[in-house]
């Protein structure tokens, strides 16, 4: 729950600690902050535009296909490699462009005490993930603008297909921490791309992925999880639902061509999940 949180958070607009008074979070200056009634809160900086989130239909679709479990063994792989982060640094699990939570909660489970800090910008998400777990606050955030947390508050970062900030990740992850970052290989979903017309993977996904985290991050070692998937109509139309595709798609040429797939579709899963520590401030280049 959000107090469960709230001493790892900060001030959008000082960035001072807050505290929980009655139904808002405040800081010592006098900034407040409304508690949504289903549980999260947002900490965008007054008058700043939210930025573009998950739809509501896109985080049904998204709920819809990893209650299905297809994505369990990579939520498995994430709570695995947080474990050894855990035992060795202080703070809280944060997910950045958590979603529903999903990934966050299976974390949880491998670190038993720790509270989940779930980030996003959408509200129709933040609603699921404050309901993930029990030790999960959620928050609403812009993941390009400075996070709403403290510095070295985080023993572990998720960030399962969501954007990266690397100078935000390295000030708000505790030296001794870790981030876990999970990007798509390049036959990820392959199957579906060319018949669903689909957003093909980025080639140069791992050299962006380096870029953007930079010289403040240096890598440990790298798991890569490339699995079948036998998925139903309905799974196809919740896993592109949930995904870019469905912001750029027709949605009436899109359930002409699942109607046209075939009842159960072997499609790939091809993910790697990369573990990363901050690098020595003296061996930052």
């Amino acid at each position: 729950m959000l107090d469960d949180v709230t001493g790892f958070l900060a001030c959008p607009q000082c960035g001072a600690g807050l505290a929980r008074a009655g139904t808002a979070l405040r800081c010592p200056a006098g900034h407040s902050f409304d508690i949504a009634r289903q549980g999260y809160v947002s900490l965008l900086p007054p008058g700043a535009r939210a930025p573009g989130g998950d739809s509501a239909p896109m985080v049904q679709a998204r709920a819809d296909f990893l209650a299905g479990g297809h994505y369990r063994g990579l939520a498995a792989d994430l709570a695995a490699a947080a474990r050894g982060a855990l035992a060795g640094a202080p703070g809280c699990v944060l997910d950045i462009g958590a979603g529903t939570g999903y990934y966050l909660a299976a974390v949880l489970e491998a670190g038993p005490g720790r509270a989940g800090l779930a980030l996003d910008a959408s509200k129709p998400a933040l609603r699921r993930a404050a309901r993930a777990h029990p030790r999960i606050g959620a928050v609403a955030a812009d993941a390009w603008r400075r996070l709403p947390v403290a510095d070295a508050a985080a023993a572990v970062v998720l960030d399962v297909f969501a954007p990266r900030n690397g100078a935000e990740l390295a000030r708000v992850l505790h030296p001794a921490g870790q981030l876990l970052v999970v990007t798509p290989n390049p036959g990820h979903l392959a199957e579906l791309a060319g018949p669903l017309g689909l957003l093909s993977v980025d080639p140069r996904k791992e050299e962006r992925l380096a870029a953007t985290l930079g010289p403040a991050f240096t890598l440990l070692r790298q798991h890569r999880r490339d699995t079948t998937l036998r998925l139903s109509r309905p799974d196809v139309a919740a896993v592109v639902g949930m995904g870019p595709s469905a912001r750029h798609a027709d949605p009436a040429v899109l359930a002409g061509r699942i109607t046209g797939l075939p009842e159960r579709v072997p499609v790939t899963l091809s993910v790697t999940l990369s573990v990363f520590a901050r690098t020595p401030p003296g061996r930052v280049r």
